[in-house]
């Protein structure tokens, strides 16, 4: 498969957080460590599709709930976990994730995929929110 034909199931996790981390500096290694987990959380994302098209069992099928929760531990950091504990973003995410849990558990494709779609919009706003707040902030 060409890599530019490779499905992505964060795909603006992956690039609010690649561009947070090349960004101005306060934060940037805690947005480095989002863009990491979004990374790895994707690829899982990817093996575990094919999995569910194919309706056999993978280690990304079993290894994907502790990536998602790596990249919400790596967003709660980079946003700050008292601006997470109150954010509507964190409650989208976590349902987000209970969908994608049991798509998987279930062999759902459609809802695998459907559940991603929220998942991601929701990291990625939350970050998005919280590097505009940097950047209007002044410096000292």
């Amino acid at each position: 498969m060409h890599p530019k034909q490779e499905p992505s199931f964060l795909p603006l996790t992956v690039g609010v957080a690649r561009s947070a981390a090349t960004g101005p500096a306060p934060r940037r290694d805690q947005a480095g460590e989002v863009q990491r987990c979004a990374e790895a959380a994707d690829a899982t994302a990817v093996g575990c599709w094919a999995a569910l098209l194919g309706g056999c069992q993978s280690a990304e099928r079993r290894d994907l709930p502790s990536r998602l929760r790596a990249l919400v531990e790596a967003t709660s950091g980079y946003v700050g976990a008292g601006w997470w504990a109150v954010s509507t973003h964190r409650r989208r995410v976590a349902e987000a994730q209970l969908r994608i849990n049991d798509a998987v558990r279930e062999g759902d494709g459609a809802e695998f995929a459907e559940a991603f779609v929220g998942y991601d919009q929701a990291i990625a706003t939350a970050v998005v929110s919280v590097q505009s707040d940097v950047e209007k902030s002044p410096t000292p």
